[in-house]
């Protein structure tokens, strides 16, 4: 078996997966779509590393070659179908509620909604691109006039016509959130993340911090029922406390970045998550909290 690790820009962590393939005695490399469609064959494996557009209107081209590879018999983790549920917001939103998962109240707003399309969502709200990345164009609306004036601007933005946002109840921030890495149906790494001062957001893009954390139980379970209502083999799970102490699932990441500090108890996370995808496990027996 070899392991392909499928990206168009050569992301750290995919060289990073691609050594701890290595190191574990796989053949490994890092390869573009047309690459990993040449190279792969029946018994291989690849993981896709899909990211969305920097232009926020969608999903990085490649997901046709992936259906093309499983048609041939090779292994890919994750499928086309997960990285969309992944990436596309509104779909997100749709898997978790359907799951019973706990998750903000989500509205769709596309590119002719008024603030009477909206006359029903709760504020303050965050306003997002439905294809989003490292917190870009994220906002905070406290009230209808303020939607309606972030709206006016974002008509004139491309993604914004092309695919619309989401609107989410904002969940008090509490300062921090933990990042659960789940792979092969484990949870396998996580770090919480630190909001910069004066910032309500915790992108790492936008000064947030990773601290080692060692992810509760129920912060596992949760984990692990996202990732599965997503169908996703390898996924980072945003969770934000409320502050009754509930948790709630703000996102599915399908091509996560994360780094050493992600490691659990002294194992290397990226042979960790390897491991965990040549041999999965079925989801953890916790107790997952649902959605009232």
């Amino acid at each position: 078996m070899k392991l392909f690790v499928l990206a168009w820009q050569g992301a750290p962590v995919a060289g990073a997966l691609a050594s701890a393939g290595a190191r574990i005695g796989l053949e490994s490399a890092v390869l573009t779509p047309p690459e990993v469609a040449r190279r792969a064959a029946p018994g291989d494996l690849v993981l896709p590393y899909l990211d969305v557009r920097p232009t926020l209107d969608g999903i990085e081209p490649g997901l046709a070659k992936l259906r093309g590879l499983r048609s041939r018999g090779v292994t890919v983790l994750n499928g086309p179908e997960a990285i969309r549920a992944c990436h596309d917001k509104l779909v997100t939103a749709l898997r978790l509620g359907r799951a019973g998962l706990p998750h903000p109240d989500t509205a769709y707003l596309s590119a002719v909604s008024t603030r009477r399309d909206v006359s029903r969502l709760r504020f303050p709200a965050v306003v997002k691109p439905r294809f989003g990345s490292r917190g870009e164009h994220v906002s905070l609306c406290r009230d209808h006039d303020a939607l309606g004036s972030l709206l006016a601007r974002l008509r004139k933005l491309g993604w914004y016509r092309h695919q619309g946002a989401l609107a989410q109840e904002l969940i008090p921030p509490a300062g921090y959130d933990t990042r659960v890495l789940v792979a092969g149906g484990r949870a396998v790494g996580a770090v919480r993340r630190v909001a910069a001062p004066d910032e309500w957001r915790t992108n790492v893009a936008l000064g947030a911090t990773r601290r080692p954390v060692q992810p509760q139980p129920r912060e596992r379970a949760l984990a692990v029922a996202a990732a599965a209502a997503v169908g996703a083999d390898l996924a980072a799970v945003d969770l934000i406390p409320r502050p009754d102490g509930s948790l709630e699932v703000l996102e599915v990441n399908g091509a996560p970045e994360f780094t050493a500090a992600y490691s659990l108890d002294g194992n290397d996370v990226y042979e960790a998550v390897v491991l965990a995808l040549l041999l999965p496990e079925p989801a953890e027996a916790e107790l997952v909290p649902s959605r009232a």
